[in-house]
């Protein structure tokens, strides 16, 4: 705080008012003391004279995910818990909504609670804005999808891996009019799993061009809507493989209003909650996102006993779960 008041030209209480936002301070010296803050990436430390202990540690590692209303965030989520509780670590954690300024203002928040460690989903272009706390020394491990910008720790699913299996198994039950509805495409795992569904019909000799892709689908309702758009359409598809979870039910409920659910085969990327009562049941291409928690939580851990191995890129495999949906085949009336 001394250097940011220097920097700025004020007096070490001036600078304690602009962080706490207290009034009677010139929109002026608001500003020099931001800018000055910036230049020495200075983070308020809130209550951290309270949280540090004698080995400089506050027990606390930020976490954040897609939404905690998601299944596989929560999922996650509980794994990175779990592991942390066994080690007397409490966990902060925050939705990342696939929205880069709530990614970097979470991170940000993190930072200046002196997290020991972070676990990070992540969105933005670029996350070099974590360079200077990777030299800091503090553990950083990204989930789900990989940064750019920086490296760091990863623990990733086989993404493009496990399209390419969900696009075989629906070849194997004779589809080839397979249509592809998607995540948005500035998502890291919505484009992975893009390209291993069209490189793997490539790999079986399938024509791709003429194929429904359809991809900015973020929720069960923009799915549900693509979904009735396409089926209703000339030349409808014989299988549909939706690739992510809320996708994958705003195409079950669109199927089901439409009296295809029997007709038209379906292969969902993730699994989704009750998947295997409906009748037919959903084929899933399903992640471990327990696993994924767990090896993200033992890496920061394992950074802060002072592993300083090379960062990993550890990748949990993905696996196809028949039940029903992914089985049915095309009909001569499709």
């Amino acid at each position: 705080m001394r250097q940011v008041a220097a920097l700025a030209g004020v007096g070490v209480k001036t600078v304690s008012r602009v962080i706490n936002g207290e009034p009677n301070v010139s929109e002026a010296t608001i500003e020099r003391v931001r800018r000055a803050a910036k230049t020495l990436d200075y983070h308020p430390d809130l209550h951290a004279g309270n949280l540090r202990r004698a080995d400089g540690r506050t027990r606390t590692l930020g976490l954040l995910i897609g939404s905690v209303d998601n299944p596989f965030s929560g999922a996650l989520h509980r794994a990175v818990e779990d592991a942390a509780i066994e080690r007397g670590v409490a966990v902060f954690t925050s939705s990342l909504d696939d929205d880069p300024q709530r990614e970097q203002d979470a991170v940000a928040a993190f930072v200046q609670r002196r997290v020991d460690g972070l676990i990070l989903t992540t969105v933005s272009e670029s996350q070099s804005y974590l360079i200077a706390e990777l030299r800091r020394g503090t553990p950083v491990v990204f989930v789900d999808r990989e940064p750019a910008g920086v490296t760091s720790d990863t623990v990733v699913s086989d993404n493009a891996d496990g399209a390419a299996l969900a696009v075989r198994h629906l070849l194997e039950q004779g589809h080839r009019r397979i249509a592809y509805l998607g995540d948005r495409p500035v998502i890291q795992t919505a484009r992975e799993r893009r390209r291993g569904f069209l490189e793997e019909l490539g790999r079986q000799g399938i024509a791709t061009r003429d194929l429904p892709i359809v991809e900015g689908l973020h929720d069960e309702r923009s799915a549900g809507e693509a979904a009735r758009a396409m089926l209703s359409g000339a030349n409808p598809p014989t299988a549909i493989f939706a690739s992510q979870n809320l996708v994958t039910l705003g195409v079950i409920r669109a199927l089901r209003e439409l009296g295809l659910h029997r007709d038209v085969a379906l292969v969902g990327f993730d699994d989704i909650p009750l998947g295997d009562l409906l009748e037919p049941g959903i084929t899933v291409v399903s992640q471990d996102p327990h696993a994924i928690g767990r090896l993200a939580a033992e890496r920061v851990f394992s950074r802060l006993d002072g592993d300083n191995s090379p960062a990993s890129r550890l990748v949990v495999p993905t696996r196809l779960i028949p039940r029903g949906t992914g089985e049915l085949r095309p009909g001569p009336h499709r």
